[in-house]
C-alpha cells in the first residue's frame, strides 16, 4: 500500500521511523453530471470573477476571507514558517484507558508502517506496550496543513492511528433527547431484553452494503439495454405501534432466522399480534383514556361478585334438577292415570256388549 505521510513516532527519547497509509477505502459508487440533452460531460471551470478568465492550478494561491469580503492572501512559505513542532512527527502526549475516548471524535484511520529495519525494534516495543498495558496513546502530528489529534491502538500486530476531533469540534446534545417524560415499563424492557439475546453477535464480515450492490445491478441492467425490475421500500414513517406486540413479533421473528423452533400455536394465539395503525386512517376516540377504563371497569365484573356467583351455580344447579325429576315425576303420574281410566271405559263397554247379545238370544 502506497504511503501518503512520512515521519516518525515521539515515545519519550524513542523515535521511530514510521510511513502512514490509509486503513480505509471508499467503495461507494460515484456519478457524473451530464447534459440530459446530448450526454455530454458536464464540467466545472475555476473562473476569475474580476476579469472573467479561466485560471490554472499553478495561478490559483490560498487565502482567508474576513467577515466584510476582503481577502488576506496566504503563501506556502508563510504557513511553513510557523511554529509546528509536529510537522514531521507523532508525539504520544499521555496513555489512556480506550474507554475513556469518546467515539465521537472518532475520525479517519491509518496504520503505522515501521520504515525501515532499524525501526523494526522500537516499532514493536511500543505495540507490545500497547497491548500490556491495555491502554491507548494520545498523540499530535500534522497533516494536510493543520495540527491533528490522534489515538494509537493495536490492531492485530500492527500499530493503527485514529484520527480524533478536537474536543471544541463536538457539538452539545442538548435539546436532541425527547422533552416528553416517557415512562418504560419492566415488561417492556425484558422483552427488549430478550430481543438482544435473541439476535446475538454478528460476523462483521458479513455484513455489506445492499443498496451499493443495487446499484451496480442497475447499471449492469442499463449498459446492457435491459429495463429493470422496480423494488418497492416499505414505508416505517407515521405509524402508531404497539409496543409490546412489536418486541414479540420481532423476538419470535428473530428465533425463526435463527432456526430456532418457534412456539406452540396454543402460545402464540395468546400474544398480541403486532399491529401498526396510519395515524390519517385513524378514527377519533369516542371519549377519554379515563372514559374508556372506567366503562372497561364496569363491565368487566369484580372478584367478590365472580365469588358469589361462583358460590350460587352449584345452588341452582340442585334446584333445577330437583324442578325437573318433579316435572317428570308428575308427568308419571298422569299417564299412568289416563291408562286406569281407558282400561276401566273399555272394561263397561265389553261388559255393556256381552249383556245387548244374550238379550237378543234370548
Amino acid at each position: 500500500m502506497r504511503s501518503i505521510w512520512n515521519g516518525a513516532i515521539s515515545f519519550g527519547l524513542v523515535s521511530i521511523p514510521i510511513k502512514l497509509v490509509n486503513a480505509t477505502e471508499n467503495h461507494s459508487i460515484s456519478f457524473r453530471q451530464i447534459h440530459l440533452a446530448d450526454g455530454g460531460r458536464i464540467r466545472y471551470r475555476k473562473v476569475c470573477e474580476i476579469d472573467g478568465e479561466e485560471v490554472t492550478a499553478a495561478e490559483i494561491g490560498k487565502a482567508y476571507e474576513e467577515a466584510d469580503g476582503s481577502m488576506i492572501p496566504l503563501t506556502d512559505e508563510d504557513l511553513g514558517s510557523l511554529p509546528l513542532p509536529t510537522a514531521k512527527t507523532i508525539e504520544i502526549v499521555a496513555f489512556v484507558p480506550a474507554a475513556s475516548i469518546d467515539p465521537l471524535q472518532m475520525d479517519a484511520a491509518y496504520y503505522l508502517s515501521a520504515a525501515g529495519v532499524p525501526a523494526a525494534k522500537p516499532y514493536t516495543l511500543l505495540r507490545e506496550a500497547l497491548k500490556r498495558s491495555r491502554k491507548v496513546a494520545v498523540a499530535k502530528y500534522a497533516l494536510r496543513g493543520r495540527e491533528r489529534l490522534g489515538m494509537l491502538r493495536v490492531v492485530d500486530d500492527v500499530i493503527a492511528m485514529h484520527g480524533l476531533l478536537w474536543p471544541d469540534e463536538i457539538r452539545s446534545p442538548e435539546g436532541i433527547a425527547p422533552e416528553t417524560e416517557v415512562t418504560v415499563r419492566d415488561a417492556e424492557l425484558d422483552l427488549a431484553d430478550a430481543l438482544m439475546d435473541t439476535l446475538g453477535e454478528v460476523d462483521m464480515d458479513s455484513l455489506h452494503d445492499d443498496y451499493r450492490e443495487a446499484v451496480e445491478e442497475l447499471i449492469a441492467a442499463k449498459a446492457e439495454g435491459r429495463t429493470p425490475e422496480p423494488s418497492r421500500a416499505e414505508e416505517s414513517g407515521g405509524k402508531v405501534i404497539d409496543l409490546i406486540a412489536a418486541l414479540e413479533s420481532s423476538v419470535r421473528a428473530a428465533k425463526e432466522a435463527r432456526g430456532e423452533e418457534p412456539e406452540a400455536e396454543e402460545e402464540q394465539a395468546d400474544r398480541p399480534v403486532a399491529k401498526v395503525t396510519s395515524l390519517a386512517g385513524r378514527k377519533k376516540s369516542g371519549g377519554t383514556g379515563a372514559k374508556k377504563k372506567a366503562t372497561a371497569a364496569a363491565k368487566k365484573p369484580t372478584a367478590a361478585t365472580e365469588k358469589s356467583a361462583s358460590g350460587r351455580a352449584p345452588a341452582r344447579k340442585t334446584a333445577a334438577r330437583s324442578t325437573k325429576a318433579k316435572k317428570t315425576a308428575a308427568g308419571s303420574g298422569a299417564g299412568t292415570t289416563t291408562k286406569k281410566t281407558a282400561a276401566k271405559q273399555d272394561s263397561k263397554q265389553t261388559a255393556k256388549k256381552t249383556a245387548s247379545r244374550k238379550r237378543a238370544s234370548a
